[in-house]
């Protein structure tokens, strides 16, 4: 059983280290993790807008399962 990624981490991820796509592969996303490595983030904007997805709560992970918020949780 694969376990959901934490919403909290992902976005903290994306924040401080998204123009590497290091939370890209947090989640599994690992194609898009060294795309996003080797452009930085396509300069910022794919960064941009990976923060905004995780914000709304639309971005998913590599197996295309929502992320889940723990902070809220209990």
């Amino acid at each position: 059983m694969i376990q959901q990624k934490d919403w909290t981490i992902t976005l903290l991820l994306c924040i401080f280290l998204g123009n590497f796509g290091i939370h890209s592969f947090y989640v599994g996303k690992k194609i898009i993790g060294i795309i996003q490595l080797l452009t930085f983030g396509v300069f910022g904007i794919w960064t941009l807008i990976d923060l905004i997805m995780i914000l709304v709560g639309t971005f998913e992970d590599g197996s295309g399962k929502p992320l889940v918020n723990n902070i809220f949780r209990y």
